[in-house]
């Protein structure tokens, strides 16, 4: 009999010796013994692109392996890379249309691989299902991923075997995402994510201190990425924390004392202004593409050029930083701030220190979010562009002190208002990029030095182009921020804003 569908069931554990307990109504599962268990290492991308798409590559001494839904794919060992400069085969060819061409695959966890292969037979030793169970381990968790065809006649097979493994040990799992997360011991959908509790009667000095070390851990848990150089995004979660721990400090007005805001203001942009040039160099590599497909084909060949300079440069950035993230004294600074804020008796507070985290997150988020009404009311036609750059600023204060403070409002109330707050965000983020993009784009210029003058007039000329083509992109968004406030500005969502934030005896 031949094959006629396929399953990928994913659970937590080694489920193999849990199979004869299952009631699968008059079926029974033989497994047989397991080969070997073999060293692998888990496979993907910083944010787990191929786990979202139902797989797990693995990579043994001997292959690469996907499995997961679709079946099992193989081929030759490699090492991790950008899929397009990996040899070509079955899984290459497979990831291809999975993993961004920005993101560059990375070994994400180690552990072990064993299989064994799996029959279902009912009470007449008749095979309905055939395949094998796949137990993977690293030091964070074990799952197992049954990989099974059901022969022809038999599909309902497949949903007795699914709904007797529903209710095993090991249910939690449902699928490659959550396997990948149990195999790294983090879910990296939830990178960058707060995980803090709050209390509505909590000072808010300490809310500010949980929310600053969390972030600082954040920032640490990237290191080591940034300075091996694997992915470019790093370097971006690495700055957001650091963002964050800066919006603490500056948006809790009255938190700190002013001496202690200075300071901390002053510590962490010293910090931060070390990654400011890399991140820059990043930016534009991303971009390398896109930028020249905006301009006509003559003008690409001088884009080409200052594009390589870009990646020297970025090579040498890079190169500072690492040094920079792997020296004593970073080491110590970085010490110092995480016992500062697990120990803040030394901080300095401010007069709203021990006000309740409850009405000062009300204070705080309702002020802002009427300073953005304010202001996305007043744009018109000919508001100066420096008007809309403020705009983008206040929305993003915005939605930081309500991501921030989530946890007293109901994370999934406070996740609809900034999904409302997203589309315009976006709008505003573009025209910002379109602006400061020209602006950067012709400052890095200038301080090029091309091989020849030929070259330089070029570069100049392809730069002529290219800033033609991201000044129409900018007034095309710019035009775009009525639209976009007007969405966000509706009659439920200003509803759903006074009923969670509007402090008692605030102005409506």
């Amino acid at each position: 009999m031949t094959a006629t569908a396929t399953l990928a069931l994913f659970r937590a554990g080694d489920l193999r010796t849990d199979l004869a307990g299952l009631d699968l109504g008059g079926l029974s599962v033989v497994t047989e013994e397991a080969a070997p268990a073999t060293e692998i290492r888990l496979i993907d991308t910083f944010d787990a692109q191929i786990a979202a798409k139902g797989r797990l590559l693995v990579a043994t001494g001997d292959a690469l392996m996907l499995l997961g839904e679709g079946g099992i794919l193989t081929q030759d060992p490699a090492e991790p890379d950008f899929v397009e400069r990996m040899p070509a085969g079955p899984v290459t060819e497979a990831l291809a249309g999975v993993v961004s061409p920005l993101r560059t695959l990375m070994t994400v966890a180690e552990g072990a691989l064993s299989h064994a292969p799996v029959r279902v037979l009912d009470d007449y030793e008749k095979t309905h299902l055939r395949g094998d169970a796949w137990v993977l381990a690293t030091a964070d968790g074990t799952v197992t991923i049954f990989d099974l065809r059901a022969l022809r006649g038999y599909d309902k097979s497949f949903k007795q075997f699914a709904s007797a493994l529903a209710g095993a040990r090991g249910g939690s799992v449902t699928n490659a995402a959550e396997a990948c997360a149990v195999l790294r011991g983090e879910d990296p959908t939830m990178t960058g994510k707060l995980r803090i509790t709050m209390t509505p009667d909590e000072r808010a000095f300490r809310a500010a201190n949980d929310i600053i070390g969390a972030q600082i851990a954040l920032a640490r848990r990237n290191e080591a990425g940034v300075i091996a150089d694997l992915d470019s995004e790093f370097l971006h979660e690495y700055r957001v924390a650091l963002r964050r721990v800066r919006s603490v400090i500056s948006l809790f007005k009255g938190v700190y004392d002013e001496k202690q805001t200075a300071d901390l203001k002053a510590r962490f942009g010293a910090i931060m202004a070390r990654t400011g040039a890399l991140r820059d160099l990043d930016v534009y590599m991303l971009e390398r593409d896109r930028y020249i497909a905006l301009v006509p084909a003559k003008f690409r060949g001088g884009l080409e050029k200052l594009f390589a300079t870009f990646a020297g440069n970025r090579g040498e950035a890079q190169a500072e930083l690492a040094a920079y993230l792997g020296s004593k004294g970073y080491a110590k600074e970085m010490a110092k701030l995480e016992k500062l804020f697990d120990r803040p008796k030394r901080l300095g507070k401010g007069p709203e220190a021990d006000r309740h985290a409850l009405d000062y997150a009300k204070m705080l988020i309702w002020k802002r979010y009427k300073r953005v009404c304010a202001i996305a009311r007043s744009i018109g036609e000919h508001t100066p562009d420096e008007d809309v750059h403020e705009l983008r600023i206040h929305c993003k204060k915005l939605r930081y002190l309500m991501e921030f403070f989530a946890p007293l409002f109901g994370d999934e109330e406070v996740r609809t208002l900034i999904k409302s707050l997203k589309r315009l965000q976006d709008n505003l983020g573009a025209f910002n990029d379109y602006s400061v993009q020209q602006a950067a784009l012709q400052d890095m210029s200038e301080g090029l030095t091309a091989g020849s003058k030929s070259d330089a007039v070029e570069i100049a000329t392809s730069l002529g182009a290219l800033v033609t083509v991201l000044h129409q992109g900018q007034v095309e968004e710019r035009a775009r921020v009525t639209d976009s406030f007007a969405a966000f500005d509706a009659l439920e969502t200003r509803a759903q804003f006074r009923s969670l934030f509007k402090p008692e005896g605030a102005a409506t």
